[in-house]
């Protein structure tokens, strides 16, 4: 094998490690990695720059910063103990998870050896992945009053859709009728006084902000009073279901990144949120995982439909055509679609 052949292409590299191409490049911003270039200036990944992504790409899936794996692999090991509790907590949680599986199907065989018939869909039901919520109502304006059901609920559930589209009454309506739900508007933006005030009020809630930020500051964020204000909203405990108005409002693209690394770390204990977004670093196609699902509401006022993350899937294209990088969506915020008025005679 010649010496070359060692060396694989980004795309290629990526796919090895089940990473991004875009992840690889975060990690080379921050200096955790140098992978080699050829003579025509691509990027090249050798052995040893494979074997440091996979350690980088573990560390994160404990749950640490990209400043904190930085120190862990410069020596400081002291860094992993807070990311190793979160990381147990999320084990415990799966722990039980499996226990109550293996009681579901005690039942059912005990069931079978007593002669009862077991339905395909019974089993299914009992066995599939449990959701603790689901959602149905009438439709608003403008789809006319049909009936929307939402079983599939997972930890993160994007809304998106073209202006006029009706995403925002969407997500207000899954607010109003998610028992215990709590819709988190744009007034945020405008509050970032009195989320300090409750912050210096609620010791508990400043403590668990001030945490959060500390890691999101670690992974790049810059704090400001919008990031506050939302992190104020998320860190409050009550509501069991939190559905978010234009999550990027007010934060740059560092920020957004390091915000979606945190909520897609939460583990599967906490509370559903429900995201409205238009930027692609919040909602990344080639990230989405397996506890996400994207809602698309369609620009022709169809019904609101599931979109899977794979090329092809219908839906797919008209949700990627929604995305906008943070530069672009930054550009064009408060821009109002226009439409000239046809006169009655036309």
């Amino acid at each position: 094998m010649s010496p070359s052949a060692q060396f694989l292409s980004a795309s290629e590299a990526a796919t090895r490690l089940g990473v991004s191409v875009k992840a690889l490049r975060l990690y080379e911003q921050r200096g955790l990695i140098a992978p080699a270039r050829t003579s025509a200036g691509w990027r090249a990944y050798g052995p040893g720059e494979m074997a440091r992504v996979a350690e980088i790409a573990a560390l994160r899936e404990l749950g640490l910063s990209l400043s904190q794996v930085a120190r862990v692999l410069g020596g400081d090991s002291e860094s992993l103990e807070p990311a190793l509790a979160v990381h147990q907590a999320a084990l415990e949680s799966r722990v039980h998870q499996l226990v109550d599986t293996v009681d579901k199907v005690r039942r059912l065989r005990a069931d079978i050896t007593g002669g009862r018939v077991i339905a395909a869909s019974e089993l299914a039901r009992l066995l599939g992945p449990a959701s603790k919520f689901s959602v149905a109502f009438d439709l608003p304006w403008p789809w006319g009053g049909e009936r929307f059901e939402l079983q599939d609920i997972r930890l993160l559930n994007y809304i998106i859709g073209p202006l006029g589209s009706g995403k925002t009454r969407l997500a207000k309506c899954i607010a109003e009728s998610l028992p215990g739900a709590a819709f988190l508007g744009l007034d945020r933006l405008s509050h970032g006084g009195a989320a300090k005030s409750l912050l210096h009020r609620d010791l508990a809630l400043k403590s668990r902000v001030d945490q959060t930020l500390a890691w999101l500051t670690e992974d790049g964020a810059t704090v400001s009073e919008p990031l506050i204000g939302l992190l104020a909203g998320l860190e409050t405990e009550g509501p069991t279901a939190l559905v978010i108005d234009m999550l990027e409002q007010g934060l740059d693209k560092a920020t957004q990144e390091a915000l979606i690394a945190w909520l897609r770390r939460r583990g599967s204990a906490c509370r559903p949120l429900f995201i409205l977004t238009r930027s692609s670093s919040i909602l990344d196609l080639d990230a989405v995982g397996s506890d996400e699902a994207i809602i698309l509401c369609p620009a022709n006022h169809s019904p609101p439909t599931n979109v899977r993350p794979y090329p092809g899937f219908p839906g797919f294209e008209a949700v990627a055509t929604c995305l906008a990088s943070p530069e672009v969506r930054a550009r064009t915020e408060g821009v109002i679609a226009w439409r000239p008025r046809t006169n009655s005679a036309g």
